[in-house]
């Protein structure tokens, strides 16, 4: 019976070779788009579950309230570490892990810059990295200790044995490699080359030390294991006012912790809720890759309706014959399921050739790891469901022919099977449209963030890393810098402009009590607006013709608009329990997300809290030229370190790489949506045309013009495009509309945006339906009516 079934089904793919390859080709790539949309969202929804206790994994972070609303943080005092450990019996463990930027790793000749963290020696306990080599319990006890992956210790010693050996950090910290580390996986929230022991951090930062019993600087990463992961509630109970126990009252803080598994999908807050974060995306392309499949089964179901007229007689001999109405239904869902592995195939095919160049538009090394029992369980669930549903309604429809009518001939499909195949066509062309829309949108609100006003100049500006070789003979590098003859202007701060790190509260003459504002914070050396190319609205920037600069501090207009100071300059501010005498007032800057508003912001002048070094090169053809005399500067004043450095234009465009990667990801989808739906109406207005061929040979004859007769077929499904944008604008409005309610500013959804869309998707479908009338109305009417 079953090699019946399937001889059947390839006769009737042979019969029909047109509206098989449609069936295929649209299934195929159905099946491809929604196999890397979800290879895309396995990869996201596994961040950090490959940690064995990674339910029970959860980092510290704080909830204040202030600006008018409860803001939430992932940093907390350095105190937070040791007092958690006694501060409930649902507490296993806790460790205290900073990120520790790039450190210059050197053996022998061999130096590189590499990142890593500085970690507490409980860390590898907790969050079971693969250790190939030494204990987890206590690979971190020693001070001068250091963890490596498996790659850093095939860079710096090769083939040799890597346990016990010495690597010189900064060319000031000799550490001796305790422990390798299983290459971490791409899908973690730690991205690292090494480890180095929190201990480590007290002795070469005298800053940590001073930390230890401070309740008041929320600078430090703190993370707990619990016993039980379902007394979350009870654990955060007893500890979220441990900052208020231990005298933080200005900024009072609850505790709160944030599962591990949750880091990643959502990491937005709002209000003290988590609202979101990489969950959206994931939920957005999980339903295009569900539309996509379902557009391909409506193109099945419709083009195997609506050729049933030419299998009734197949299904009246069956009958007659003795076949079942069962047996029928088998037959066609056989088919339908063959058809749908056959696709499958095709699409894992097309899947490995086109996966290198989609691993570069989502920034991923995805694979399709065919030795997974997940693949095969959700290849035989999607095939199968896939071959049921498109296969479905065409088995029971085909099955229940009156085998009398279908033999005698008088057996017509009539109304009853042209509706549910317009209703699908309204349903493909409503998910194309709604897409469309999306895509359009989408691209409005990065180019919104792209064009808004920055407030310094990127052009030419780079930045470098400070180190304590280059910190010690800063001016001179400096002036050797400015008086190359290529560079403009050199400063440096706590931060780079593109990555703010800092933010402290400030306040000022008539700040009511109640009122409680942060301020982004940068320390800065002289000439930082000058290099930045920030404008100075009022008074002046820090200058070395004044020595009391360092008791001196700069805001910008979105601060001078919040403290409404009529007369600004000279204003005492307060800062860290001293005062501050304001000497100036710069242009807002944009150094955050380019979603949200300015932040109100202030400048100090502080050499000694300088991470990044900024400089802005003249103007030349020869970049490249440029870059190679700052490097010879460079090396000539900080040898043992590479010359490492970033564009701050190319940094900026950094914050929009997910938003970018939607926005390309939705117009690929978006085209192979319409490529699947046009594949359909190729088919149905094919046959539409071919059904109604007599017709339009009798009209013709009786002197209807091509034109004429051309619009006749093309009508109703304009009336189906129409519908369908009826039916998909107001929800796409609406969807589009919550989805912009998550930044803070964003585009307007504009009127024409609908009409335009619509006129694009109605000249698509009448471009394919025309087509095919226009084939047929220029048939020649003595051959379509030679047998009347």
């Amino acid at each position: 019976m079953l090699k019946n079934f399937l001889v059947v089904a390839i006769r009737s793919l042979g019969k029909n070779r047109l509206y098989s390859i449609i069936n295929i080709s649209g299934l195929s790539v159905g099946f491809t788009c929604s196999l890397l949309i979800l290879l895309w969202v396995a990869d996201e929804t596994s961040f950090d579950s490959f940690h064995p206790k990674a339910d029970r994994l959860y980092q510290v972070w704080g909830n204040a309230e202030f600006d008018g609303k409860i803001n939430s943080w992932r940093s907390v005092p350095l105190p937070t570490y040791e007092a958690l450990k006694d501060a409930h019996s649902g507490i296993a463990n806790t460790t205290v892990a900073d990120w520790g930027g790039s450190h210059l790793l050197k053996v022998g000749e061999k130096r590189m810059m590499q990142q890593g963290y500085y970690v507490g020696e409980e860390f590898l306990e907790m969050f079971e990295f693969p250790l190939l080599v030494g204990d987890a319990a206590t690979v971190l006890d020693d001070p001068s200790s250091i963890v490596i992956t498996t790659s850093l210790a095939k860079s710096l010693f090769g083939d040799a044995d890597p346990m016990g050996q010495v690597i010189r950090v900064d060319d000031k910290s000799s550490l001796k490699v305790t422990g390798i580390l299983k290459d971490i996986p791409n899908n973690s929230s730690f991205e690292l080359e090494y480890l180095m022991t929190w201990k480590h951090r007290e002795v070469i930062n005298p800053w940590v030390v001073e930390n230890k019993n401070n309740w008041g600087n929320y600078s430090f990463q703190v993370y707990v294991e619990l016993v039980d992961a379902t007394k979350r509630e009870e654990v955060v109970a007893g500890i979220e006012n441990m900052l208020y126990e231990h005298g933080e009252t200005e900024l009072i803080t609850k505790l709160f912790l944030h599962p591990l598994l949750k880091w990643r999908l959502y990491s937005s807050f709002e209000n003290g809720k988590i609202t979101g974060g990489m969950s959206d995306y994931v939920r957005l392309f999980t339903a295009i890759a569900i539309f996509i499949l379902v557009i391909a089964c409506i193109n099945f179901m419709n083009l195997s309706t609506a050729r049933s007229e030419r299998r009734a007689r197949e299904v009246g001999i069956r009958k007659s014959l003795g076949s079942r109405k069962g047996q029928l239904i088998a037959q066609f869902l056989g088919e339908s399921l063959f058809l749908s592995m056959l696709s499958f195939f095709i699409a894992v095919i097309i899947s490995l050739l086109v996966l290198p160049a989609y691993n570069n538009l989502v920034e991923k090394e995805l694979v399709i790891d065919f030795t997974s029992s997940q693949f095969w369980i959700y290849s035989i669930v999607v095939v199968f469901i896939t071959g049921i549903l498109s296969g479905s309604y065409p088995a029971f429809y085909l099955s229940s022919f009156n085998p009398v009518r279908t033999l005698k001939g008088s057996f017509s499909v009539g109304k009853s099977g042209a509706t549910p195949r317009k209703v699908l066509v309204i349903i493909q062309f409503a998910f194309a449209i709604m897409l469309m829309i999306s895509t359009v949108v989408i691209f409005k609100q990065i180019e919104l963030a792209k064009n808004r006003e920055l407030g310094y100049k990127q052009e030419n500006l780079i930045t470098i890393q400070n180190n304590e070789e280059i910190a010690k003979n800063y001016y001179i590098f400096k002036e050797e810098l400015e008086q190359s003859g290529y560079v403009e202007s050199v400063t440096r701060s706590n931060s780079a402009i593109t990555d703010i790190n800092s933010n402290n509260f400030l306040g000022w003459p008539g700040k009511p009590e109640t009122q409680r504002v942060i301020f982004t914070t940068i320390a800065c050396e002289y000439d930082y607006a000058k290099t930045m190319g920030i404008e100075v609205l009022m008074g002046r920037d820090f200058s070395k013709e004044f020595t009391t600069d360092t008791a001196s501090i700069v805001i910008n207009k979105a601060a001078l608009d919040l403290m409404g100071l009529e007369d600004p300059l000279g204003t005492p501010l307060d800062l860290w329990g001293g005062k501050k005498k304001l000497i100036g007032v710069v242009d807002n800057v944009m150094m955050g997300s380019p979603y949200d508003p300015v932040k109100p912001m202030f400048m100090i002048l502080d050499p000694n809290w300088t991470d990044a070094i900024t400089v802005r090169l003249k103007a030349t053809d020869d970049l490249q030229g440029s870059l190679a005399v700052v490097g010879d500067i460079f090396n000539k004043h900080n040898p043992a370190y590479p010359f490492e450095y970033t564009f701050v234009d190319v940094e900026f465009q950094k914050k929009f790489t997910t938003i970018n990667m939607t926005q390309r990801l939705a117009t690929i989808f978006s085209f192979l949506t319409i490529f699947i739906t046009g594949l359909g109406l190729f088919g149905l207005a094919s046959f539409t045309a071919e059904q109604r061929i007599k017709e339009i040979g009798v009209r013709k004859v009786l002197g209807a013009s091509v034109f004429s007769l051309v619009a006749l077929i093309s009508k109703d499904f304009t009336k189906l495009v129409l519908i369908a944008f009826a039916v998909s604008a107001p929800m796409a409005w609406y969807l589009l509309s919550k989805y912009l309610e998550r930044y803070t500013i964003h585009t307007n959804i504009d009127w024409w945006i609908f009409p335009l869309v619509g006129i694009v998707a109605l000249s698509f479908a009448l471009a394919i339906v025309s087509d095919q009338a226009r084939r047929a109305a220029l048939t020649n009417p003595a051959r379509s009516l030679r047998s009347e």
